[in-house]
């Protein structure tokens, strides 16, 4: 459904947006949160990680128009919502917070490799970039690689054992 797209009045969205950042959360992620919640953990990582698969896609998107803000907040909801996808698929278990999400990725660093720390701290890089533009272009391109493979990797291992 390429295109797609929810016109909300201001104040919704402004109240998505900021208890999204009051949680560290983008609002894409927050409101993936939101939809989830009735979801069995299986099916919950699946739509989590399907959404990291679309952020990536909308960060190329926001990367080819020179967004680099945006590009950059892409990214950060895909590294997240891969974390969190794993997390649900391999323990049932959600993350609920910052702490959270680093902590797990130390299992993931374990069971994965040390790749895992480069594709996390792009995410971070890419979380602050977001709030304060202080990223260039090339910086959210390296993101973007690191990045789409955590996902990738996610992706298969998800889906091998469907």
């Amino acid at each position: 459904m390429a295109g797609f797209q929810i016109s909300l009045p201001k104040r919704v969205a402004r109240r998505i947006y900021e208890e999204a950042k009051r949680l560290g959360m983008s609002s894409d992620e927050y409101l993936v949160e939101l939809i989830t919640q009735s979801l069995d953990p299986k099916n919950r990582a699946r739509e989590y990680i399907e959404t990291a698969k679309e952020l990536l896609e909308e960060a190329y998107n926001e990367l080819r128009k020179k967004d680099i803000r945006q590009a950059a907040e892409k990214l950060w909801g895909a590294v997240a919502l891969a974390v969190k996808a794993y997390a649900y698929w391999r323990e049932n278990k959600r993350l609920a917070s910052h702490g959270e999400l680093w902590k797990y990725v130390d299992k993931l660093i374990s069971e994965l490799g040390e790749w895992i720390s480069d594709a996390w701290n792009a995410g971070q890089s890419m979380h602050v970039c977001f709030y304060e533009g202080w990223c260039t272009e090339k910086h959210v391109e390296l993101a973007l690689k690191r990045i789409e493979r955590l996902v990738e990797e996610i992706a298969s291992r998800i889906y091998a054992k469907a």
